[in-house]
């Protein structure tokens, strides 16, 4: 079984990430800064196939976004769980820039664990 332990923080570069994710795994993260009192969450997120390669992306994507926490995902499902949970945790949009609830992977029936939410849809992308 893999960790759900949250790992870091650590900074946003693509070696670090190198360094600290081992392996190939569906899996969450917290993106935000570092602030004296400890990790400021600005935007959570999942993959469900490799955390690694969603948290990549991200790299140089945003100028406040400098460090990351993870943790590994037994399966897609459990990484969407925790992606719900830690939204409704950090104040659903209010002081995140996710622009909404966590969208389930296609043809995937799920409800959040919190809202039951169901049908969302997300706002069109520019």
């Amino acid at each position: 079984m893999q960790s759900t332990a949250i790992e870091g923080p650590y900074s946003l570069t693509e070696q670090k990430i190198a360094e600290v994710i081992t392996r190939i795994s569906a899996g969450n993260y917290s993106l935000g800064y570092v602030q004296q009192n400890g990790f400021c969450v600005l935007y959570v997120g999942r993959s469900d196939h490799d955390v690694a390669k969603e948290l990549r992306s991200w790299v140089n994507e945003h100028p406040r976004y400098k460090a990351f926490v993870f943790s590994y995902a037994p399966s897609s499902r459990a990484a969407f769980d925790k992606e719900c949970e830690d939204f409704h945790d950090y104040g659903c949009t209010e002081g995140l820039d996710n622009p909404g609830h966590p969208i389930r992977p296609p043809k995937a029936d799920w409800l959040c664990p919190r809202c039951d939410l169901y049908d969302y849809t997300p706002p069109p992308e520019d």
